[in-house]
């Protein structure tokens, strides 16, 4: 069975009626960002409200929650918390691209139809680092490197060259 916020919406219907939509979405669950962000986690909700600027179907965005990712640094969990606000104008093909107003962004809907999952997906791949690490002064601690283990001939220098003049000479 799939969830509620991955079902296709039709967005012209859910456009024309103002319509609300409320989401909590599981973060590991959206196949678009585990693939580029392995091993993600953490919850976003929010609200979806749908809705035409000059004939255009109109998705605004609110969402909420924290992404939990690997520090790259120190491959420990770092949580990134996420508070954004977006307005998506949804496009039924890429011929109707012109007629979006400019301070919306654009995403394709095929068919007119889309998922929350898919609108969620885009706008955290937008927020989200490319490359998460915790900052300056959170707790990053880069594992230590092994002490060098001791040779028995610390003290003698090895020179691989040193008798290559004689067989020169030769």
């Amino acid at each position: 069975m799939s969830s509620p916020w991955s079902s296709p919406l039709e967005v012209d219907r859910l456009a024309d009626g103002g319509a609300d939509v409320d989401f909590a979405v599981p973060l590991a669950e959206l196949t678009g960002l585990r693939t580029l962000l392995a091993g993600v986690g953490g919850q976003v909700g929010g609200r979806a409200h749908f809705a035409r600027q000059r004939g255009v179907a109109v998705a605004e965005l609110t969402m909420k929650g924290t992404a939990i990712l690997e520090c790259q640094r120190c491959m420990r969990p770092l949580e990134i918390p996420i508070d954004t606000r977006v307005r998506v104008g949804l496009l039924g093909s890429e011929a109707q691209a012109g007629e979006v107003p400019a301070d919306l962004e654009t995403m394709l809907a095929p068919g007119g139809r889309i998922g929350i999952g898919e609108i969620v997906t885009e706008e955290l791949l937008l927020t989200l680092p490319i490359v998460p690490l915790h900052g300056q002064g959170d707790d990053c601690a880069v594992a230590a490197a092994p002490p060098a283990a001791k040779s028995e001939h610390a003290g003698e220098t090895h020179k691989p060259f040193a008798r290559l003049g004689d067989l020169l000479k030769r």
